[in-house]
């Protein structure tokens, strides 16, 4: 999963939210330097990866960018659902709730990025002015998030190849992700409640 996600998937807990939110940047050991519920914000979001990834309906989804983006096509399919997690009813009631969500997280980070990674310290601002997290509601919006998956890549170049099968298949993503998301969102709450 991608930003929105993990973020939604912190259940309002600030310390969860930044660990889950930098744990791309932090690696192996390095999760025990940091404070007890930012570790468990790392350690849930490798949960939730790791069973993105297993779940059938990404595995049959990851097909759609595969014969061009190889092992890249997990990133553009992460970027997809968050899409339509930002577009789901039953998550966001409309518009303005995913914008207030949006400055929540944002707002709650703010007191986090003196303890995060050099790397995350460096995204957070962009993330932040340029609303990553309300603009995934937006073909626009994605069409950018692709272009920022090319840029991280080491070898890619083309980005308008995943947005035109991101818009050719775009029915058929709606609806992996319909059979997706709620599963992982037990997961996600019951991994948290145990840990």
């Amino acid at each position: 999963m991608n930003y929105l996600a993990h973020a939604y998937l912190s259940f309002n807990q600030p310390a969860i939210l930044a660990g889950n939110l930098f744990s791309d940047f932090v690696k192996g050991k390095q999760v025990n330097l940091y404070p007890e519920e930012v570790r468990k914000g790392i350690l849930l979001h490798r949960a939730i990866d790791f069973f993105t990834d297993e779940h059938a309906a990404t595995r049959e989804a990851k097909n759609i960018f595969k014969s061009h983006y190889r092992l890249y096509s997990s990133a553009f399919i992460d970027v997809s659902y968050d899409h339509f997690l930002a577009n789901d009813s039953q998550q966001f009631t409309d518009s303005s709730s995913l914008s207030e969500f949006s400055q929540q997280v944002y707002s709650s980070l703010d007191k986090y990025v003196d303890v995060s990674p050099e790397p995350f310290k460096k995204l957070f601002p962009y993330m932040k002015r340029h609303d990553w997290l309300y603009n995934y509601r937006t073909r626009q919006g994605i069409e950018r998030s692709f272009e920022g998956v090319v840029h991280r890549a080491a070898y890619l170049t083309d980005s308008q190849t995943a947005f035109k099968l991101f818009e050719e298949n775009y029915n058929k993503l709606q609806q992996y992700y319909i059979d997706f998301f709620p599963s992982l969102h037990r997961f996600a709450f019951d991994t948290l409640q145990g840990m």
